[in-house]
C-alpha cells in the first residue's frame, strides 16, 4: 500500500516534524532536510513527546531560576 501523497507525486515527508521551544525544529525522518511544516503530515510541540524533551526541561530549571 502507497500513501495518497506519494501516489500523487507530492513533495511530502513521512517523518514528524518536532517544533522546540528554543526554536530549533527537527524531522524524525533520516535525511530530511526541509522543515517546512506544509511537507509534514505529522506535527508536534517538543513538550508533547513522551518522556519529555531536553529543551522542556532546560526551560523549566530556567524558569525555576528566574522565578527564585
Amino acid at each position: 500500500m502507497e500513501c495518497i501523497s506519494c501516489s500523487a507525486g507530492l513533495d511530502h515527508c513521512h517523518g514528524t516534524l518536532v517544533l522546540h521551544t528554543d526554536d530549533v525544529v527537527e524531522c524524525t525522518e533520516p535525511g530530511c532536510r526541509d522543515y517546512d511544516r506544509i511537507r509534514h503530515t505529522l506535527t508536534l510541540t517538543c513538550d508533547e513527546i513522551p518522556g519529555g524533551c531536553h529543551c522542556t526541561a532546560d526551560l523549566v530549571v530556567e524558569e525555576y531560576a528566574h522565578a527564585s
